[in-house]
């Protein structure tokens, strides 16, 4: 596509990122640059017989980098995807992870790294309680990320979800040294993603914006990129959602994704809260989780916000800036989108509204949400979005 040239560029914000269509051709490099030379490439198992894949190894092979593959990874991905994904990075003998995929496979290869040095158990080391200063990581190894879609954000981030199945609850495993030594950020890889994929990531990056936005603490330089963030998804989701072959587009939705992991780093609130439990519960997909459950959201978060949706109304082009116009807006860009209205279209029921509303009242994102929220009312907007009552 004409134009895309001017989407290239090297950023060392938040880390070291190679964005730009064709890049990568240059993982090798960025593999020796980091001092590895036996690589895990961590993936999903839709992605790993697919061009992105295929590209990544024989960029790989032509330079004698062995690399093996690991793609056992669910896309809300568990403690036991992790446990497989040590082993093999123990028993192939490697010296470095290439987290390659969607936000799934990136949180698992920068968990497995995390993890490749450890004795305890990975649930010793979630962010509740300051947990995430326990591991030991002297060791740790280099993590190249390479994002296949345009979503979480994961690869700029220093967390990841991943689900414990014996408890069906869903952790935040952080740690600082999990930020990835190195980003490829290559809109070519994210080509392929089918519409209703390429609408529920996108959501997912508008939705992270969204609620760093809101999250009442003085922080300009996250309200900024925020802002920034949602004004490209704004502009470039439906474009890429109509032609995915569309590279500007797809350039435009990298970056707003990236730059809404960013602007997390301010907070987050009730969305996540609640799609967390409902992802480690009835397994849906984060993305189109957040796009359902935002508007119910906002309505609760309404008196605390408004003041914050005149200025969004403004850089989105609402008509008529303000709560309402904000609200009308998300409505209708996410039905043109074909994204449902409610919980109860992906398969989500009220039978487990109480545990929600429980799991949702200590999840680490609920605390900067603009509004309190009680464990009733936490279960009443979870039974609103299945139901649609907003």
């Amino acid at each position: 596509m004409t134009g895309t040239a001017s989407y290239v560029g090297n950023w060392s914000f938040p880390n070291r990122i190679l964005f730009g269509a064709g890049r990568i051709r240059e993982l090798p490099k960025v593999c020796w640059s980091t001092s590895m030379n036996r690589p895990l490439l961590v993936t999903d198992p839709g992605l790993a017989a697919l061009p992105p894949v295929q590209a990544a190894l024989s960029a790989n092979e032509e330079a004698g980098l062995p690399t093996a593959v690991f793609s056992e990874v669910k896309s809300n991905p568990t403690g036991a995807n992790i446990a497989d994904g040590v082993a093999a990075y123990r028993d192939g003998g490697h010296d470095g992870v290439i987290a390659l995929g969607g936000g799934s496979a990136l949180d698992v290869g920068k968990v497995v790294a995390l993890m490749a040095e450890q004795d305890e158990s990975l649930w010793e080391f979630d962010l509740a309680d300051d947990r995430w200063k326990k591991p030991q990581v002297h060791a740790l190894p280099p993590i190249i990320a390479v994002p296949t879609t345009a979503g979480t954000g994961s690869e700029v981030g220093r967390g990841a979800a991943i689900t414990n199945q014996d408890l069906d609850e869903k952790r935040v495993i952080f740690h600082p040294r999990i930020l990835p030594a190195a980003v490829i950020s290559d809109p070519e890889l994210t080509v392929g993603l089918p519409s209703h994929l390429t609408a529920a990531t996108g959501l997912d990056a508008f939705s992270h914006g969204f609620e760093a936005l809101c999250v009442p603490d003085f922080h300009p330089m996250a309200d900024g990129i925020a802002l920034e963030g949602m004004r490209l998804v704004a502009e470039a989701l439906p474009r890429a959602c109509a032609e995915g072959s569309d590279l500007e587009a797809r350039a435009k939705m990298l970056a707003a994704a990236s730059m809404g992991a960013v602007a997390f780093q301010k907070g987050l609130g009730a969305v996540h809260a609640l799609s967390h439990g409902i992802g480690a519960l009835f397994d849906t997909h984060h993305g189109l989780t957040n796009a359902v459950v935002l508007p119910y959201v906002m309505r609760h978060n309404e008196a605390a916000i408004a003041g914050k949706m005149e200025l969004l109304g403004r850089v989105l082009g609402v008509d008529q800036p303000g709560f309402a116009g904000v609200l009308d807006w998300y409505q209708g860009f996410r039905e043109n989108l074909g994204v449902p209205e409610n919980l109860g279209e992906i398969g989500v029921s009220t039978d487990k509204a109480d545990r929600i509303a429980e799991m949702a009242l200590v999840d680490p994102s609920l605390p900067t949400n603009p509004m309190p929220a009680s464990a009733d009312q936490l279960k009443d907007l979870f039974v609103d979005a299945v139901e649609g009552r907003l």
